[in-house]
Order: structure tokens, then C-alpha cells, then sequence
């Protein structure tokens, strides 16, 4: 079993930053691979970024590209986003999510962006 917890999200101003985390718990020695999805209420959930446990491979969504970064914190068991230049369509709702033969996905954090 692993834990995802997330935290970090709130409401922003189109242009601000905000930065997400994801705290990894449980029977994580066989994670390879750290993941954010976002979604929209009644909209299918959608890959953000994703970044090995290494950190040596690092993928995102062509949406966020060029404005969020992954990252992670091992002695932590962290995987961070920075959502940097924020606009109104990356309003969503954002999971943490790990695949160790199963699929385990955090409750998730709300993201705001909105004048």
C-alpha cells in the first residue's frame, strides 16, 4: 500500500505561481515513477508532469510546458510542482499518482485561477 498526500493548492491570480506537493507513504521502495494529473468536474483527468524516483527522467503535458516543473525530494519522499504564469484554464483539481502494480492516486488539491 502507498499514501499520496497533496498539498498546496488555493486561489491565484492569472500570472501568479503556486506550488503543489506530494507526500509519499507505505510500501514505496518499488515506486518508479511519480505523476500530477488535473481535472475538471465532469472532464476526463488529464497528465500534468511526471518524474522518476531518480529524478533522471522527467516528462510533461504539452499544456504546461515550459511553465510547471517537477521535482522531487527523496530524503523527503516528496514529488513538488511549480505552476508558474497561471492561467484560468489550469483551474482544476490536482492528484498525485504512483503505479506499483497498482494505482494509487492522493485525494487531491484545488487549484484556482481567477481574478
Amino acid at each position: 500500500q502507498v499514501q499520496l498526500v497533496e498539498s498546496g493548492g488555493g486561489l491565484v491570480q492569472p500570472g501568479g505561481s503556486l506550488r503543489l506537493s506530494c507526500v509519499a507513504s507505505g510500501s514505496i521502495v518499488n515506486i518508479d515513477f511519480m505523476r500530477w494529473y488535473r481535472q475538471v468536474a465532469g472532464k476526463q483527468r488529464d497528465f500534468v508532469a511526471a518524474i522518476s524516483w531518480s529524478g533522471d527522467r522527467i516528462y510533461y503535458g504539452d499544456v504546461v510546458r515550459g511553465r510547471f516543473t517537477i521535482s522531487r525530494d527523496n530524503a523527503q519522499n516528496t514529488v513538488y510542482l511549480q505552476m508558474n504564469s497561471l492561467k484560468p484554464e489550469d483551474t482544476a483539481v490536482y492528484y498525485c499518482h504512483t503505479n506499483t502494480g497498482t494505482d494509487y492516486w492522493g485525494q487531491g488539491t484545488q487549484v484556482t485561477v481567477s481574478a
